[in-house]
């Protein structure tokens, strides 16, 4: 990957850390998903701590100060993304978390 995300700007270095980050923490939800008691709470809170590392660096971004308007729009439309990614996953892990209270 270039760092051009298709929308004709490049990616900021921390947002494609961000970006990965996130597919990892995908992986390790799906993981969770298909496993069983104990291992599937020791994945669960590895995905969660992943999460709230990623969200603390998140918090913590902000578009590079000289950048032109159409740079910042593709920064801010790459920040929705990944927050819409990282939305996704809370909610999917809240749901599991829940069915697993029902079974209990």
């Amino acid at each position: 990957m270039d760092g051009d995300h298709g929308g004709g700007h490049a990616i900021d270095p921390m947002q494609q850390q961000l970006i990965q980050r996130a597919q990892e923490s995908k992986k390790k939800l799906a993981a969770a998903e298909k496993a069983k008691g104990a291992e599937r709470q020791k994945l669960m809170q590895e995905h969660m701590k992943m999460m709230q590392e990623t969200m603390e660096k998140m918090r913590a971004m902000k578009p590079k100060a000289g950048m032109t308007m159409p740079e910042r729009d593709g920064w801010m439309a790459e920040h929705q993304k990944l927050m819409d990614e990282m939305m996704g996953q809370m909610m999917q892990e809240h749901h599991m978390m829940m069915q697993d209270m029902g079974k209990k």
